[in-house]
């Protein structure tokens, strides 16, 4: 597995932020910036990142209350905007101008946001199962679950939950694949296994209003139609519907789709010839 740095960045409003640092073959290499998704973290790319490695430099931020990231004391600040500034902060620290970006679900909605604020800066996108569109049904499954998970005596009782939770989603996995995601999506405290982000993320959340929300991501996402971008859609998603999908490759003509089978919201990009798709569309 291709070795990564430690990256420790500082935030606009005084947060020390973490992100994992892929250096890639050269350092004229061009980055990719892999977005992670709400409640995940760095570890979600850890497969991604080294096929990526190989030709790219590659940054996996963790977002202000996840991971090796700080918490935010003001939970208000748990929102789009927030993150969209600590990933300039962490890219004029690095001066890097331009990536390609890899954004999953609230990653994606980043992406839009990126490239809407910042013109010129995202070269390439790939958005991972998530459109302007957020399908209700999966925007309440995730809301039933956020911050409650836990804690846990062992690795065993916490790979069994979130088996329960999530065996819709990845209904073909084996038991190795869900002890993996459990380490990826939880950590050790004080003996106890517990969630690896802050519960007050989810404040933010709570208060969306779904109409408003839409026709300002429709508007980020129409300024995206200048960028190649890659959609890549679980077949079994409910976040991200067909009806969305087609709306989207009305009104971005440089987008294609790429369709995981067997996968719910949100494929983990290490599914059979995904990785290799991502890479020679990046590459292209």
């Amino acid at each position: 597995m291709t070795a990564f740095r430690d990256h420790f960045f500082k935030t606009d409003d005084g947060l020390t932020l973490y992100a994992r640092d892929y250096p890639g073959p050269s350092a004229r290499a061009p980055v990719v910036l892999c977005l992670h998704g709400l409640t995940r973290n760095s570890r979600d790319f850890q497969d991604l990142a080294p096929a990526l490695a190989a030709q790219f430099r590659v940054l996996v931020p963790e977002q202000r209350g996840r991971g090796l990231s700080e918490y935010d004391s003001d939970s208000a600040h748990y929102t789009i905007i927030h993150y969209v500034n600590d990933m300039r902060c962490l890219l004029e620290g690095l001066e890097v101008d331009r990536v390609h970006a890899v954004g999953t679900s609230m990653g994606g909605l980043m992406t839009f946001a990126l490239n809407a604020l910042y013109p010129g800066l995202i070269g390439r996108a790939v958005i991972n199962d998530i459109g302007p569109e957020i399908a209700t049904a999966g925007l309440n499954r995730i809301k039933s679950y956020v911050g409650l998970a836990g804690p846990f005596d062992d690795w065993v009782s916490a790979t069994a939950y979130i088996k329960s939770l999530s065996a819709p989603i990845f209904p073909l996995w084996d038991e190795e694949q869900w002890g993996a995601f459990a380490r990826q999506s939880y950590v050790e405290r004080d003996g106890k296994i517990v969630i690896d982000y802050d519960p007050g993320i989810t404040g933010p959340l709570k208060e969306e209003g779904a109409e408003s929300e839409a026709e300002i991501l429709w508007s980020m996402f129409d300024a995206l139609a200048a960028v190649p971008t890659l959609l890549v859609r679980g077949d079994l998603t409910d976040l991200l519907s067909e009806d969305c999908v087609a709306k989207m490759c009305e009104r971005h003509q440089q987008l294609s789709v790429l369709r995981v089978p067997d996968v719910g919201h949100a494929p983990m990009l290490n599914e059979p010839g995904v990785s290799d798709a991502i890479k020679k569309f990046l590459a292209a």
